[in-house]
């Protein structure tokens, strides 16, 4: 009996032992951890799409610039045509006056879980067209939820022969449950409105190796210096990565925030979070840089791995920055161009240009949830109320509230274009008419809110589509700040 006892002792005493060592030699595996068992399936489309399931083309819907949205049936699968093989993919891009659709645009979805993409450092294809086009974007990277990869070329130029294209993947390791294999979005800006026909065959993703030199970036490569206020967010809108490709020629990939890693030098400052938001929080000046393919560490404050960008943005918050005075107008009386206190019209662009001559940019930003428009570089900007135009008939006078920074030119001369375009609708249709109003130095401070009220004297003011403003006789006016634009009626 007591054998018993003591086998069964040490039989237990060693089952302990041998879980231990079992325990200890375990590696502790992160709840953030996703292990890469997807499929690493390459191909997407090579004679018929590949292992995308039954449900996997989703065109792009209507939006406030476009109303009518991409044409549904702008994809096909063509038998007549392909670069290898039996078939390759169609686009049809319609005419700018189609009905169902005036541009062609969509993402290529793949049904289930996704693929693991780390192995490859490109997506490539190959296309042709009907006639000498180019192609607004395309990409990978897209599944309209949360599109956290998305990565895009923009102004493809495609010929009347097969040629091979290559989109290179920014870290590819990021990618291992990627659903998003395509995208492409294509207009008719640079046929006069005529629709056209691309195709695009042995679309799939490759690890070429031929890819080198890459060059992440956040502000155009040069390093970039704003003055800012506590209370102000500043989105990163230049994320960029320049790779030398294997013909020899540089090709810029726009990458989503998230393959990037950000860092404050100083977080009392500002601090950027991972979408590249820059939230101003103190005064001081601090040094915003970028990573890909790194990490940052926490305790250091510096990056380990991975290719630092060539460029920074310096932020110099100045401290505590004063809003406009909040509109008390009845907003029954109200049409409001830009404003958080009104419900905005239907704006189809804020910083409209013309080419060539335009050097206009913006850096739009938001204080504890007011927006307000910046304007840089400045030298003309167009605000378009086309979509549909404006009737202000109702109206009898324009409202603006501009805060100009630093210091106003002594050449200071602004001028405020508001365009109606006739019963037609159409720029330089024929039948427009524009009001002039002009700003001059003596009414303009620095660093304060100075409110801009002018009568209304348009004779027809049914069909406003335009507001212009711009320096004129020689102004040197650089940035400036506007909020709180609108028409309204006076008592």
């Amino acid at each position: 009996m007591k054998n018993r006892k003591f086998n069964l002792l040490k039989d237990s005493l060693l089952l302990v032992l041998i879980l231990l060592i079992n325990f200890s030699c375990e590696r502790n595996i992160s709840d953030d951890a996703i292990v890469a068992t997807f499929p690493t399936t390459a191909e997407v489309f090579t004679d018929s799409p590949i292992g995308m399931g039954t449900n996997f083309y989703f065109p792009y819907g209507p939006d406030e610039l476009n109303p009518i949205g991409s044409k549904l049936n702008a994809w096909t699968v063509d038998e007549n045509e392909s670069y290898l093989g039996t078939a390759s993919m169609r686009f049809d891009v319609p005419s700018s006056n189609d009905p169902e659709g005036n541009y062609a645009g969509a993402i290529f979805r793949t049904e289930g879980a996704g693929r693991d993409l780390s192995g490859y450092d490109a997506l490539t294809f190959w296309a042709k067209a009907s006639q000498g086009i180019t192609v607004g974007e395309m990409g990978f990277g897209e599944d309209f939820f949360p599109n956290k990869y998305i990565t895009t070329i923009k102004d493809v130029s495609i010929g009347t022969t097969w040629k091979k294209y290559i989109i290179p993947i920014p870290d590819a390791s990021k990618l291992i449950q990627e659903r998003g294999m395509f995208r492409y979005a294509a207009g008719t800006q640079g046929t006069n409105g005529s629709g056209y026909t691309f195709w695009i065959d042995e679309l799939k993703f490759e690890k070429l190796g031929t890819i080198g030199q890459p060059r992440p970036s956040i502000a155009n490569g040069v390093n970039k210096i704003i003055d800012s206020f506590n209370g102000i967010t500043i989105p990163m809108a230049d994320l960029k990565e320049t790779f030398n490709m294997p013909s020899g020629l540089d090709q810029v990939v726009l990458p989503a925030p998230a393959y990037f890693v950000f860092r404050s030098s100083n977080p009392t400052v500002a601090t950027v979070d991972a979408t590249g938001l820059i939230t101003v929080i103190g005064s001081g000046t601090t040094v915003i840089t970028a990573n890909i393919g790194g990490t940052l560490n926490a305790t250091t404050n510096e990056f380990v791995g991975g290719l630092n960008s060539i460029d920074s943005i310096t932020i110099n918050s100045l401290g505590t920055f004063s809003l406009p005075a909040i509109p008390t107008r009845d907003p029954s009386k109200v049409l409001s161009i830009f404003s958080d206190h009104y419900t905005n019209v239907p704006v189809a662009y804020y910083n409209g240009f013309w080419l060539p001559g335009s050097t206009t940019g913006s850096a739009d930003f938001s204080v504890n949830g007011d927006n307000i428009l910046n304007y840089t570089n400045f030298n003309y900007v167009g605000i378009a109320t086309s979509n549909p135009t404006l009737n202000a008939s109702a109206m009898t006078h324009i409202h603006f509230d501009m805060y100009v920074p630093n210091s106003v030119p002594s050449n200071f001369d602004f001028l405020i274009s508001i365009e109606d375009w006739g019963p037609n609708q159409v720029d330089n249709g024929g039948d427009d008419t524009r009001q002039q109003i002009f700003v001059s130095r003596s009414q303009v401070q620095a660093n304060t809110w100075i409110s801009i009220d002018a009568p209304l004297n348009l004779a027809n003011r049914n069909n406003i589509g335009l507001i212009i403003m711009e320096n004129i006789n020689g102004s040197s006016l650089s940035n400036f700040y506007m909020d709180n634009i609108y028409f309204y009626k006076q008592p």
